[in-house]
């Protein structure tokens, strides 16, 4: 008598486990601007945003994985959309997003990543140096 080594339930789980793990694990890949979002952080740029700010989700976007790299600060403060985190009040924080630089100066609105490498000396991937839209 032969015995299944899978079954059709088996197999449905394993696909569905190894799916789970693709998606899952497209979270940890290396980004396209992971240096260059690191010499942000390391110039002492700071990115103030919101989870609720449509146009923070465009700026973060623009970095994909390689946000994580950024020194980012959560200015959304979870179920109270008219609140701000105590860390962005004490930062005067009007806008989202807001790019704060070494010198103090500061930007808002979705900043372009060569504005960024231009205004700090990051160096960005070749792609990014051509001068089409990203």
């Amino acid at each position: 008598m032969k015995r299944k080594i899978f079954s059709t339930p088996g197999l449905l789980i394993i696909a569905f486990l190894v799916i789970v793990g693709l998606l899952v694990g497209q979270r940890f890949l290396p980004g396209k601007l992971d240096a260059f979002a690191q010499c942000l952080k390391d110039e002492d740029v700071t990115y103030y945003g919101a989870y609720w700010c449509p146009n923070c989700q465009n700026q973060n976007q623009m970095f994909g994985n390689s946000k994580k790299h950024l020194e980012y600060v959560e200015c959304g403060v979870r179920g109270a959309q008219n609140q701000q985190a105590a860390e962005c009040n004490e930062a005067d924080i009007e806008a989202y997003p807001t790019w704060e630089f070494s010198d103090g100066e500061r930007v808002t609105g979705v900043q372009d990543v060569r504005f960024l490498a231009e205004k700090t000396g990051c160096e960005l991937p070749e792609k990014y140096t051509q001068s089409e839209n990203l």
